[in-house]
């Protein structure tokens, strides 16, 4: 315990890096994620080939790969990126192929005959998606859209191996100065992710049961 005490800081700052990053990518994801759901159901075959190619090519890319295109690729090309930005961009859209997936599937659980009426009463494909398919689409996918936030939460992990000093790169660290104490360091960085996921797990379960009583 006063190995951790000592630590303290250290632990904090890894732990604020973990969540910025989590949650920066998050947002990043969930955004364009929707975008390319969008498009991959949109009338116009360009769009949807382009959002096709793109969600097939992040789901069977390893994210280390993605991660070593921003950070070494792209200077190859004189687009320097930091580190911790870097980061954000790789998890989140590598994360967004799996978001689109994930409401797409909604979008495809929504009744046919509600675009049916709304094209009726004239709104447009983007109006129809906006405001009658999107948010019954959004109430269906609570879960699955829980697991990949939390999935890609621990996917935050590979950015310790690109210096970004998230939780995960404490373990080499501190076990490399102090060995004896390999434990406690281990039970250190899984509390940290766990003070992120389990919170995050409560709030998709009470999420998914509020819109569960609306649908």
């Amino acid at each position: 315990m006063q190995f951790l005490i000592d630590n303290f800081a250290l632990f904090r700052d890894a732990f604020l890096t973990t969540l910025s990053l989590s949650l920066l990518a998050g947002v990043l994801a969930l955004v364009l994620g929707t975008l390319l759901a969008a498009l991959r159901v949109s009338p116009v075959a360009p769009l949807r080939g382009l959002a096709t190619f793109y969600v097939e090519t992040f789901r069977n890319t390893p994210l280390t790969v993605v991660f070593f295109f921003m950070i070494f690729g792209l200077p190859q090309i004189d687009f320097v990126i930091g580190f911790f930005p870097g980061a954000v961009l790789s998890v989140g859209l590598y994360t967004a192929a799996f978001v689109a997936e994930a409401v797409r599937s909604g979008i495809n659980a929504v009744s046919a005959g509600q675009a049916e009426a709304s094209r009726a009463i004239g709104l447009t494909f983007g109006q129809t998606l906006r405001e009658v398919v999107l948010p019954q689409a959004f109430r269906t996918v609570v879960p699955p859209l829980g697991n990949v936030w939390i999935a890609m939460i621990k996917n935050t992990s590979i950015a310790a191996g690109f210096s970004v000093s998230e939780l995960s790169s404490l373990l080499p660290r501190l076990v490399n100065a102090n060995a004896g104490d390999l434990l406690t360091v281990l039970l250190g960085v899984v509390v940290g992710y766990m003070l992120i996921t389990l919170p995050s797990a409560y709030v998709v379960h009470r999420l998914e049961r509020r819109v569960a009583i609306l649908r």
